[in-house]
């Protein structure tokens, strides 16, 4: 198994790494990609020294899977070029998500629908991914009409330059922006970059991704994306209008026997999802459920993740697992 990481240095690559190692994730060769300033360097990857590689050098040593986090002009380029010498390409950044001819894949929810030609497939936003790892098994059993989601998105999400930002912020040290803005002891309503319809291209992502993993258009998502000053993980509060009603305790079960998702909800003692529970794991965390008593057959609930790892990493992992199991690579 030859495994090419494409933005290995980067915050999702740094996690990638990690995810890999842990989980065990078999290879013989691995190939970490980065910017040009990097190569030459070395990293650590299981105790042995790995140089930093140039795309080309990638290219021709033909990986059998290459995974992408090197951003979306980086993954227009060169996934097809990778894609040319039959290596299967998992992309993590926005480039192909929307795609007709790509496949956006939460492992959990739709795997089964890889085949060998695919050989760029999009790993979907990381807000996308913990939402509708909750909604797919209420869908399957109660049908969507309406989602509206908040979200109360860290700086990881951003970037290493976020981090640092707020970082700088927190001890009252002057240096570059990342954001229009202050970030410590301050909330930003704004995700990415503004588009005509006055949405930021995040929330887009939040309405367009979910109804092409379900496969389903006959449910809407209308979302509000902010950044908050959190250091790692991503929380929303989601309001979920079903076609049918639910009982509450059968919610709970379906939630509790979904694989990736752990139930944290009793008011009575306090325990509901926060960042802090969900960094460095790969679980999303579900709570706060109640009914919406403003309507009927409504379902308010609150969704807690790791961005870097289920959100992106642990995803792009798994779909690499599943290639693996399912015999889908050339390998």
């Amino acid at each position: 198994m030859k495994l090419a990481i494409i933005g290995a240095t980067g915050m999702v690559g740094t996690v990638l790494l990690k995810v890999l190692e842990e989980r065990n994730f078999p290879i013989n060769q691995l190939l970490p990609v980065a910017s040009q300033r990097s190569l030459g360097r070395e990293l650590v990857y299981k105790g042995k020294m790995y140089k930093i590689a140039s795309m080309n050098e990638a290219i021709s040593a033909k990986p059998d899977i290459a995974i992408f986090s090197a951003g979306g002009e980086t993954s227009k380029e060169w996934a097809p070029k990778f894609a040319e010498v039959g290596t299967t390409v998992i992309d993590n950044s926005s480039a192909w998500r929307m795609d007709v001819t790509k496949k956006l894949v939460v492992p959990e929810i739709n795997a089964s629908c890889l085949t060998k030609e695919d050989k760029i497939i999009a790993n979907p936003n990381c807000s996308t991914i913990q939402m509708v790892m909750a909604l797919a098994p209420l869908h399957k059993k109660y049908k969507m009409k309406r989602v509206v989601v908040s979200t109360y998105q860290s700086v990881s999400g951003s970037g290493v330059h976020a981090v640092k930002q707020m970082e700088n912020e927190q001890q009252g040290i002057k240096g570059t922006m990342a954001y229009h803005y202050p970030i410590h002891r301050n909330v930003i309503p704004h995700c990415d970059i503004f588009e005509a319809n006055g949405y930021t291209k995040e929330e887009m992502k939040l309405a367009r991704e979910p109804q092409k993993i379900l496969d389903d258009r006959t449910f809407s998502v209308s979302a509000t994306a902010v950044r908050v000053p959190t250091s790692a993980g991503h929380s929303e509060s989601v309001n979920v209008e079903f076609l049918n009603d639910f009982d509450l305790s059968e919610v709970r079960s379906l939630l509790h026997n979904s694989p990736g998702i752990t139930i944290q909800d009793n008011p009575d003692t306090n325990t509901y999802p926060m960042p802090i529970y969900s960094f460095g794991k790969d679980d999303v965390f579900v709570g706060r459920l109640r009914r919406d008593e403003t309507q009927p057959n409504t379902l308010n609930m609150w969704i807690v993740s790791d961005n870097l790892r289920k959100g992106a990493a642990t995803n792009a992992v798994q779909i690499a697992e599943y290639l693996l199991e399912k015999n889908l690579v050339k390998h």
